[in-house]
């Protein structure tokens, strides 16, 4: 397992040479997982072409012996700050010009390491590590698929077992309690469960209001797998004898759906994939109410790099597993989301979530 983590710290030093620094202090909980294995918090990760260290506190000493062999690490004590620290290190590893997570950092903290480090010239890196993650090695497709199976076994479940009584929360819960139950660690975000008209909310959190005969429920979910990748997923259903207004629309979203993930391959750009589903709703007169981008990055974290939307620069490679999500949200009725996940492939695309998108009634007992 550790090889890998090796390997992934090597593309970041090739894709370094391509910078304005030597190294690069990593302080994102996400990315010093991705690089090193380390399933802790409160720990910094400097990269040099000569120079690894972990940067931690004593909490983590057996841990990071455990999780992280080969990377030395620089265990704080109490009384020591953490940008102290990191100073500490630039001083006994000399890592010249040394690039920082701009998107990560706050002001504040780099104004404290720069009068601590007054030695050692910082530069902002943007999203370095995140670019290199867009694209998953085959260790990170196959957990991605294990959190696709988990979230699809726990819906299945929790949706055989809806009364018109439970609450959009109770439904939460149990998709919940069904990853748990199954081996995950949880929901990979708030599901978003909403009956009837509170649909159009695309961002919607759940509350306590029955789920009752709403006529259509959208449940938003996704479960994060043992090995810490998750899944996200949309299905929307009636709940009772789906009016023409519902079947419609679903039948649209569903087309639009269909339509970007035809355009999905390599060298394919973000934009044009976005567009090939906006065309369909805005050709069926819903344009403005489609008004989120259509899809993002998953794996480690519920949205990473890559965009899809009218204003990405992202351009699709084989490797890169992210959402397709349509949606069409009329104010007053509801919404309609169709969500899957795909892996763009050498050639194409694989659409990795394997719940049925049309629409289904499916009974309140």
């Amino acid at each position: 397992m550790s090889d890998r983590f090796a390997v992934r710290r090597e593309r970041v030093l090739k894709a370094l040479k391509e910078t304005e620094a030597d190294a690069v202090l990593v302080t994102s909980e996400t990315n010093v997982r991705y690089l090193t294995g380390f399933t802790g918090d409160s720990t910094y990760l400097l990269l040099a072409p000569k120079a690894t260290r972990l940067i931690s506190d004593s909490r983590y000493e057996a841990q990071l012996a455990e999780e992280c062999p080969g990377v030395p690490a620089h265990i704080r004590t109490q009384r020591t700050k953490m940008v102290d620290s990191v100073a500490e290190v630039f001083k006994q590893e000399k890592p010249g010009r040394v690039g920082f997570e701009g998107e990560q950092v706050s002001f504040a903290f780099w104004e404290q390491l720069r009068d601590a480090a007054k030695t050692t010239e910082l530069t902002s890196l943007g999203g370095l590590v995140e670019t290199l993650r867009a694209v998953k090695d085959a260790g990170e497709i196959a957990e991605i698929r294990a959190a696709i199976r988990l979230a699809e076994r726990a819906f299945r479940v929790a949706v055989a077992g809806l009364t018109p009584e439970m609450t959009e929360i109770e439904v939460s819960y149990e998709l919940e309690r069904n990853i748990r139950r199954f081996g995950g660690q949880g929901l990979s975000f708030e599901a978003i469960v909403a009956a009837g008209d509170r649909a159009a909310l695309p961002h919607y959190r759940p509350s306590r209001n029955p789920i009752g005969d709403a006529g259509l429920l959208l449940i938003d979910w996704g479960a994060r797998g043992p090995g810490g990748y998750i899944s996200d997923l949309t299905r929307t259903f009636a709940t009772a004898k789906p009016s023409t207004k519902l079947e419609k629309v679903h039948g649209i979203v569903d087309q639009a759906r269909t339509a970007a993930i035809t355009a999905v391959r390599p060298g394919m750009k973000a934009t044009d994939v976005d567009a090939a589903a906006r065309r369909m709703i805005e050709k069926a007169g819903y344009g403005k109410n489609f008004g989120h981008g259509l899809g993002h990055g998953i794996g480690l974290q519920v949205h990473e790099s890559i965009r899809l939307s009218s204003i990405s620069t992202d351009v699709l490679k084989a490797g890169m597993v992210f959402t397709i999500e349509p949606g069409i949200y009329l104010e007053g009725w509801g919404g309609v989301r169709i969500e899957d996940n795909v892996l763009v492939t050498k050639d194409g695309c694989e659409v990795l979530s394997t719940l049925p998108r049309a629409l289904e009634r499916v009974g309140l007992v």
